[in-house]
């Protein structure tokens, strides 16, 4: 049965900034690590980490708010598309970004969970702070 995913990270960057980050491909590869391709609109596709996740973007609040389906390669072929929403906050120590992932096979759910701290807000924050991403090897 899928499962859902909610949480928040904090990142040290205006949330205007985060946003554009996400939805520009050449930034989205820099702070993960790892070739992104996406169309930064809504209806647009988007491929992370070298084809391992995909989706489209159903909804965009510019600057506030990101809806996606998303899916990854892991997933039995039977289970459907989760949907990602995103939010951007101001923060005293710039933006948090609450996270709710619904639909998460019950067969990945562990990996992904752990997945949005390890391959998405870390290497995010470190890029940030100016430390070098290193290349992911595997998702």
């Amino acid at each position: 049965m899928p499962r859902n995913i909610i949480m928040a990270a904090s990142l040290p960057a205006a949330p205007e900034k985060l946003f554009d980050m996400y939805l520009d491909a050449e930034s989205h590869a820099a702070f993960t690590g790892l070739p992104v391709t996406l169309e930064p609109r809504v209806g647009g596709a988007f491929r992370a980490f070298d084809g391992m996740l995909s989706g489209t973007i159903v909804h965009i609040e510019p600057k506030k708010l990101i809806v996606q389906t998303w899916r990854s390669v892991n997933w039995p072929l039977t289970a459907m598309d989760s949907v990602l929403t995103l939010s951007f906050w101001p923060a005293e120590d710039g933006t948090r970004i609450e996270l709710v992932h619904a639909n998460v096979p019950e067969e990945d759910f562990a990996g992904v969970s752990q997945g949005w701290e390890k391959y998405y807000w870390t290497p995010w924050r470190d890029f940030l702070i100016g430390k070098t991403v290193s290349p992911i090897t595997s998702v």
